[in-house]
C-alpha cells in the first residue's frame, strides 16, 4: 500500500471515528450541552484538548508556506476541515494532497 493511500485511509478514519464520540456526547447532553466545558472536564481531557489545540496551531503555521511551495491551492480549506471535522482528518488529507502533487512535479517532492 502506498503512503498516499495510507494518508487517505487515515483521513477517512479521522473524519468518521471522532464523530462517534461526539454523537455519543450530543445524544447524552443534547445540542445545548456544555461541550467546551467537557473538553476541560478533568486533567486528562484538558491535557488532550491542549495538545490538540497546540498541534492544530502548528499545523496551520506549517500548512500555508508548505502549500505555497508545493502549489497546493486553497490551503484555508484544510483549516476549515480542521475546525469542522478535526486535525485527525485535516492533517492526513493535506499530506495526501502533497503526495499527489509531488508525483506530478518531482521538484516539490518531500522526503
Amino acid at each position: 500500500m502506498s503512503r498516499s493511500s495510507i494518508y487517505l485511509l487515515l483521513a477517512m478514519a479521522g473524519a468518521v471515528l471522532p464523530w462517534f464520540f461526539f454523537a455519543e456526547f450530543f445524544a447524552a447532553e443534547g445540542a445545548s450541552g456544555n461541550f467546551v466545558g467537557a473538553l476541560f472536564a478533568n486533567g486528562a481531557a484538558g491535557g488532550f484538548t491542549a495538545d490538540l489545540l497546540i498541534s492544530s496551531l502548528v499545523f496551520w503555521i506549517f500548512l500555508f508556506p508548505t502549500a505555497r511551495r508545493a502549489g497546493v491551492g486553497h490551503p484555508w480549506v484544510f483549516v476549515v476541515i480542521n475546525l469542522l471535522i478535526g486535525l485527525s482528518c485535516a492533517l492526513p488529507l493535506f499530506l495526501w494532497r502533497l503526495e499527489r502533487g509531488s508525483r506530478a512535479t518531482p521538484e516539490t517532492a518531500t522526503p
